[in-house]
């Protein structure tokens, strides 16, 4: 059977012709390949535009080809593409009759998507990554549409997850209580993370007082969703109050100019290292390891994949209250979102106590554990399966013969 996976991802396509991501674990070849093991052959849906130069990861391969749509970014552009989105995604869901579907969501092509096959009666698995309540949240979006965008969207998804036939959600609890099934179907957890033994650490830091201090974060600056505007205002509070701190800015995109200034404009440029987007795996671990302490003070969150990848390497972490996080780390480790003044007392107050930064190394790298590959595929594979039995049930429906 063909698995439809539809992915609100911007993939480009090369010179050569291929299929590129700028996210080899997210949404390149390695990703899709895990879905082969239930399904025969999977079949991306996704916006694709044109690169001039061959920068990212392979999305296809072989049993995993792609489905092109119309690129847009942005309100504006989606509107303009509205109609050939909609009319491209008809086309596909009318010539792929017997395919199962898994949508990610939320995202305007899954729900574009979702719409034509509730109204066809085709079922559809979910899985539910992030959480757009607190994407759209104050700051981490920037356009007047915001509040109306988090209202529409969260409604949305709710919608969604009502109609689906099968959900996973990446978070443990949160995203269920907020957007819960309400039908009898099954739903499970996992996280799209892939760790392997290579990502773990053998044992937990100790640590000893230290003069100089490095922080890292990681994080797409597409939009503000990770809040490294805030970290860098925590970093330049701490500063200003005594402490020798550097920063590594791990991750690139159209908003880095916009912190560039704010750092500038916070005399920080001694200070703040705009490492640029790395090679997933060693490159990232590489700046883990070089670092004392993870901060990731989010605006909105699913499960942070870089947060666990820091605590498999035994990093001390700070994060927001924002979605899944709390599931990751104990209150104590945590700060409003958007709370500046929070987070750099927060960061004091680590960094002043080896002994605590200690105990956080030990339990992050045993949490982290919970997400290694072997534990998290028995239930994407249940999920996987449960997709596939949803729609064989739908084919054997359709092949009946009509009441006379």
């Amino acid at each position: 059977m063909e698995l439809l996976f539809a992915h609100d991802h911007r993939f480009s396509r090369a010179p050569d012709g291929e299929v590129l991501t700028d996210n080899e674990n997210g949404s390149g070849y390695p990703f899709f390949q895990r879905y082969l093991g239930v399904f025969d052959r999977v079949s991306v849906i996704g916006r694709i535009g044109e690169a001039t130069c061959r920068r990212g990861y392979n999305v296809t391969g072989a049993g995993v080809g792609f489905l092109p749509l119309p690129f847009f970014h942005g309100p504006s552009q989606y509107l303009r593409q509205y109609f050939p989105l909609r009319k491209r995604l008809e086309e596909i869901v009318a010539s792929k009759a017997g395919a199962a579907f898994i949508v990610r969501s939320p995202g305007t092509i899954s729900s574009m998507l979702i719409g034509i096959l509730k109204r066809r009666g085709i079922p559809f698995g979910m899985e539910v990554v992030s959480d757009p309540y607190d994407v759209f949240a104050p700051g981490a979006i920037r356009t007047p549409l915001r509040p109306l965008f988090r209202r529409w969207f969260a409604a949305m998804l709710r919608g969604q997850c009502a109609d689906a036939d099968v959900i996973s959600y990446v978070t443990e609890r949160v995203l269920q209580a907020r957007y819960p099934a309400v039908r009898a179907i099954f739903t499970t957890h996992y996280s799209s993370i892939c760790l392997g033994d290579e990502a773990y650490v053998e044992a937990p830091r100790t640590i000893t007082g230290k003069q100089r201090h490095v922080l890292v974060s990681v994080g797409t600056m597409d939009q503000m969703y990770k809040a490294q505007d805030v970290l860098v205002e925590s970093v330049g509070h701490c500063i200003r109050q005594g402490l020798d701190l550097r920063l590594a800015l791990v991750g690139d995109g159209i908003l880095r100019g916009y912190l560039q200034r704010k750092v500038a404009s916070l005399d920080l440029q001694e200070r703040v290292i705009f490492v640029g987007r790395l090679p997933s795996g060693m490159a990232v671990r590489e700046q883990l390891d070089a670092a004392d302490l993870f901060v990731l003070p989010s605006k909105g969150e699913g499960l942070p994949r870089a947060m666990i990848e820091a605590m498999a390497r035994a990093l001390p972490c700070l994060g927001s209250t924002a979605s899944g996080i709390p599931e990751l780390l104990p209150a104590d480790d945590l700060v409003p979102p958007g709370d500046s003044l929070a987070l750099a007392a927060k960061i004091r107050d680590v960094l002043a106590a080896p002994d605590r930064m200690t105990g956080m190394s030990a339990r992050n790298l045993e949490r982290s554990k919970s997400y290694r590959n072997e534990l998290l595929q028995g239930r994407r594979v249940e999920f996987y399966q449960k997709v596939k039995e949803i729609t064989q049930a739908h084919r054997s429906a359709e092949a009946l013969p009509c009441p006379r």
